[in-house]
């Protein structure tokens, strides 16, 4: 199934394996914070920066300073999912954004079982100080061309 994608969207697939989940076979709801956030690292990935690049030169980080998730369906065991993003808003020394994470279900309308939803707002900081510092220009430059 193809889904065309917005320049401020991204996706990552992710298999669930034994390790992510609970007795019953279903994904642990806290696993969720980390498919997005893996979701995210390879956005950045994908648009020309590596954190560990960042936190070299200039010395920067992102971390999240506030999420809002909401479960809708249980994921399990060897399910294949689609977590995306969409970048909501820039600001000076943040990015918002709505995240999901998604089942191919081709009897659900769209072709998609939302199982959860997200919105995650992330903070630009000093790597050393972890103050609030703005987002570098160039990086900056090519996150608004993304909205």
């Amino acid at each position: 199934m193809k889904h065309e994608q917005k320049p401020n969207a991204f996706t990552f697939p992710v298999r669930i394996y034994y390790e992510d989940t609970d007795a019953g076979g279903v994904v642990y709801y806290a696993n969720y914070l980390k498919y997005l956030e893996r979701c995210r690292t390879e956005w950045l990935r994908a648009i020309g920066h590596e954190q560990a690049d960042l936190l070299r030169d200039p010395g920067i980080a992102f971390v999240v300073r506030s999420v809002s998730i909401e479960y809708h369906k249980p994921a399990r065991l060897d399910d294949q999912l689609v977590v995306g993003l969409e970048v909501e808003r820039i600001s000076r020394a943040q990015i918002f954004f709505r995240q999901h994470v998604r089942r191919v279900d081709e009897s659900c309308a769209g072709g998609w079982q939302e199982l959860a939803s997200a919105a995650i707002q992330i903070v630009c900081v000093n790597s050393v100080q972890m103050k609030t510092t703005s987002i570098p220009a160039i990086l900056r430059t090519k996150l608004e061309a993304l909205q």
